[in-house]
C-alpha cells in the first residue's frame, strides 16, 4: 500500500506539473485488440478483451518486482500505469482551461473536454457540474480507487473498461456494446457511492445525502450495472448549491456555469484529499503494528 500511495502522489504531482503528461497515451494498440476479436460476441468478447491486459499487467508488475531493484521498477511501472488512467487530458487542467478562456465561445469549447467520447457539454450550470463530476470520478477517483485495490492491472482494468464501455467509435456488435456498458457502470458504481459519502464528509452532509437518497427511492436492483451512476452528479450539484445559497444568494450564482465549476473543483479536491489522508492513515498503520 505504501508503494501505491507513493506512485499516486508521485502520478499527481507529474500531471499537476506537466499535464500534458496525459496526453502521451494512445488507444491504437487497444482498438487493434478489439478488433482481432471480431469472431467474439456478447459477454466473452468483453471479457476477453478487458481479462487479457489486465492479466499481463498484473504479470509484468510481478516479473519486474523479482528484477534487481525490483521495488523501483514497480514504482515506475505503477506511475506509468496511473499516467495512462488518469488521461487521456489531466483532469485538473481541464477544469483551469474553462475558467481560464477569455470568453464565452472558449469556454464552451474548453468545456467539451469535460464530455465523454462523443459527447456534448451544454453551457450551462448543471449539465457542467454533471460533466465535472463524472469526468472526476472516471478521470481521477475511479482511477485510484482500484489502482488502491487491485494495483497497476486494476486501473489498467478500469481505464480500458470506461473506453470499451463509453467510445462508441470502438468496432463492437451491439451484444458486446451492451455488456460492455455494464460492465464499466459496476466498475464506476463503488467509486461513484464511496466518493459520494466523501462529499458528505468534506462537505454539506444533509444535502449530499438527502440527494443520495432520492436517488435510492427510485433505484431498480439491478441500477448498479445497468444505469450511469447520475447519483454523483446529483449529489455533488446538492452539495455546490448548499455553499451558493450560504454565500451572497445572487441569482446569477445559481446559473453561471463558471461559479458552479469553480465551487465543484473545490469540493472535488478536498475529496481527493481525504481520499488520500485515509490511505495515508492505512500505511501508517502498518507500519505502527
Amino acid at each position: 500500500m505504501a508503494l501505491s500511495l507513493l506512485a499516486a502522489l508521485i502520478a499527481l504531482g507529474l500531471l499537476h506539473l506537466l499535464p500534458q503528461l496525459a496526453q502521451w497515451r494512445g488507444d491504437g494498440v487497444f482498438r487493434h485488440w478489439v478488433r482481432q476479436l471480431d469472431d467474439t460476441a456478447g459477454r466473452g468478447r468483453v471479457l476477453l478483451t478487458l481479462i487479457v491486459p489486465a492479466a499481463l499487467c498484473l504479470l509484468l508488475s510481478e516479473l519486474l518486482g523479482k528484477l534487481p531493484l525490483g521495488g523501483f521498477l514497480q514504482l515506475a511501472f505503477a506511475v506509468l500505469v496511473l499516467l495512462y488512467g488518469l488521461g487521456p487530458h489531466a483532469f485538473e487542467a481541464d477544469l483551469e482551461a474553462v475558467l481560464h478562456a477569455p470568453d464565452r465561445p472558449a469556454r464552451e469549447a474548453a468545456a467539451q473536454r469535460l464530455a465523454e467520447p462523443g459527447g456534448y457539454v451544454a453551457w450551462t450550470a448543471h449539465a457542467l457540474g454533471e460533466a465535472v463530476a463524472l469526468a472526476a470520478l472516471r478521470r481521477r477517483f475511479g482511477v485510484l480507487l482500484w489502482f488502491f485495490l487491485l494495483g497497476p492491472a486494476g486501473a489498467l482494468l478500469y481505464r480500458l473498461a470506461q473506453a470499451l464501455g463509453r467510445d462508441d467509435t470502438l468496432a463492437l456488435d451491439a451484444g458486446s456494446r451492451t455488456h460492455a456498458r455494464y460492465v464499466a457502470n459496476a466498475l464506476d458504481w463503488l467509486p461513484a457511492q464511496l466518493l459520494v459519502f466523501t462529499l458528505a464528509l468534506v462537505g454539506h452532509w444533509d444535502a449530499v445525502m438527502d440527494a443520495w437518497r432520492r436517488w435510492r427511492l427510485h433505484a431498480a436492483p439491478t441500477s448498479w450495472y445497468t444505469d450511469e451512476p447520475d447519483f454523483l452528479a446529483a449529489a455533488a450539484c446538492a452539495d455546490i448549491d448548499v455553499d451558493i445559497a450560504a454565500g451572497d444568494g445572487y441569482a446569477e450564482e445559481r446559473t453561471d456555469p463558471l461559479f458552479e465549476l469553480a465551487r465543484m473543483r473545490g469540493a472535488f479536491l478536498r475529496a481527493l484529499l481525504a481520499w488520500l489522508s485515509v490511505v495515508a492513515l492505512i500505511v501508517l498503520g502498518g507500519w505502527l503494528t
